[in-house]
């Protein structure tokens, strides 16, 4: 049975792409503060706060005690909250790079012993914020960029075991955690969560042999601006 870590599996996609590995046969180790909803044979609930190194220890810890090698990582926790430059404190901006930049380096620093040479597959839900400055987003647009570094150096440090990783750049995505942005953007010109899941099932079914270094899709309209 291949084994998947999903950090963030408490809501939004991180909870429906938990779902839909462990329906496609994955044992699921889910990361979480908060816990998540999903009762299953094959999903381990992990607490983890992924900017704690002594919590992402632990969370290892559990996963080491079913099995030795994880097969597929998706690298999903995140934070985004809107505010003018000159408005954002420099408490959130530390936050916002704590989770999106140092959570990331943390889950890396202590997965390499579980990595199944030429196997594992390693996605990261980057946004198009990554590579595309959005204006009132300066936190979560450094700190993705700084992901988008991190991926680069860890590539290079990891090439003798042959992983495939896959950079995933989604426009925005319909989901509750806009309901908490207070923002008057159009959802309907944002992509649905089905529509986030067709290109996600696709990249995890796709042939072993192919590689999707990086991936942008975003809604027909373009850019969220």
């Amino acid at each position: 049975m291949k084994s998947a870590i999903v950090t963030g599996s408490s809501s939004g996609l991180g909870l429906e792409i938990t779902k839909s590995l462990i329906e496609a046969g994955f044992q699921v180790f889910g990361g979480s503060r908060s816990g998540t909803e999903i009762e299953h044979d094959r999903f381990y609930d992990v607490e983890l706060d992924i900017t704690s190194e002594e919590s992402v220890e632990e969370f290892f810890e559990t996963v080491k005690d079913f099995t030795e090698n994880v097969h597929l990582v998706i690298n999903n926790a995140g934070i985004c909250e809107m505010s003018p430059l000159t408005e954002m404190t420099a408490e959130n901006f530390e936050k916002h790079l704590s989770v999106n930049t140092l959570g990331p380096f943390l889950l890396f620093k202590h997965l390499e012993p579980f990595l199944v040479k030429k196997e594992t597959h390693i996605i990261s839900l980057l946004s198009t914020a990554a590579h595309y400055g959005y204006p009132n987003v300066s936190a979560y647009n450094a700190s993705k960029f700084g992901l988008l570094g991190l991926l680069e150096s860890v590539k290079k440090e990891w090439k003798e075991h042959g992983l495939r990783f896959t950079n995933m750049f989604p426009g925005a995505i319909d989901t509750p955690l806009w309901d908490k942005m207070g923002t008057k953007f159009c959802r309907e010109k944002m992509l649905k969560v089905p529509e986030f899941m067709e290109v996600f099932n696709f990249i995890v079914t796709a042939n072993p042999n192919i590689q999707f270094p990086e991936i942008t899709f975003l809604h027909r309209e373009g850019y969220l601006e």
